[in-house]
């Protein structure tokens, strides 16, 4: 039996890191609270370029004009590109748009083309917040009947324990640096939850399997192998993930810069509560052959 790293001896350190950073992320979401993009909050989005390099004051000084409410202009990609995001969508006005369009146009003094302009008002943003949160207690309620079904009830709570943990934390993250969530985030945790479950699924099977291979064993030791033998691929799996994301990240232009970065934090998080966060629970439960014998039983009379 090869044991080629100690990884029991480092849970205990590790709970406590974890516990530190889960409580800081808590503190900056409910204190600070995330920064909502328009699909959440309501507003006007437009993408425009223009041929000669311009001032982003005089966009912004255009706009303020018109009372718009807060007004964010920023460049966005290449040069000549500005992304410009409005508090205010003025649902009642029909020509609000057509009105945005000729001021942006008067106050530059360029010729600009509008490449993408999006309006979302206030009911359907709060419709799209609820949407998405309802979809991620949805996929952690479905995790939980999974692994309550393909596992006993400690694995189980392990799992959404490590759930928890990894979309808290990435959340969190986006609330300390004030990144912008919007639709394209919800999706990203979406995924995080599916991927963590999956290398979580991977070493819990391995270490069900050693339990009843080497029954003499305690948990730390069953862990310790069970990651150790998994250990290469959940290696292979995070690496050329994270190649992929990295390319997203640095290629994939502005629009998909919080997704990407959402999911590379996912991925690296979501590895670390694999090993750090769900397999320690395990000991906390006092699993071994014994306790996994005495479930089986109580399912099967």
């Amino acid at each position: 039996m090869d044991k080629s790293i100690n990884f029991s001896s480092l849970f205990k350190k590790a709970n406590i890191f974890s516990l530190v950073i889960f409580s800081i992320s808590v503190f900056f979401i409910i204190f600070k609270g995330l920064n909502y993009g328009i699909d959440f909050k309501g507003g006007t989005l437009i993408e425009l370029r223009a041929e000669n390099n311009i001032n982003i004051s005089d966009i912004r000084s255009s706009l303020m004009k018109m009372n718009l409410g807060d007004v964010n202009v920023k460049e966005f990609g290449k040069r000549g590109d500005y992304l410009i995001k409005i508090e205010k969508s003025n649902e009642n006005n029909q020509n609000f748009i057509s009105d945005l369009k000729s001021n942006i146009k008067k106050g530059i003094g360029e010729e600009v083309s509008f490449r993408r302009v999006e309006k979302v008002g206030p009911k359907v943003s709060g419709e799209l917040l609820q949407s998405g949160l309802i979809a991620i207690m949805l996929s952690l309620a479905a995790m939980l009947f999974y692994i309550w079904i393909r596992f006993e009830w400690q694995f189980s709570v392990g799992s959404i324990i490590a759930l928890f943990h990894d979309v808290i934390i990435t959340v969190g993250i986006f609330s300390i640096l004030s990144f912008e969530i919007n639709l394209s985030i919800i999706a990203a945790v979406l995924t995080i939850v599916g991927y963590s479950m999956n290398d979580t699924v991977v070493i819990y099977d391995r270490i069900r399997e050693n339990l009843s291979k080497f029954s003499k064993l305690n948990i730390n030791e069953i862990a310790d192998l069970s990651i150790n033998e998994t250990l290469s691929r959940t290696i292979i799996t995070s690496v050329t993930t994270l190649l992929a994301l990295f390319s997203i990240f640095i290629l994939g232009g502005e629009i998909l810069k919080g997704f990407s970065f959402a999911m590379i934090l996912g991925v690296i998080i979501g590895t670390y509560s694999s090993i750090f966060v769900a397999s320690p629970i395990l000991k906390y439960f006092k699993v071994s052959y014994k306790t996994m014998q005495k479930e089986e039983e109580k399912i099967v009379p």
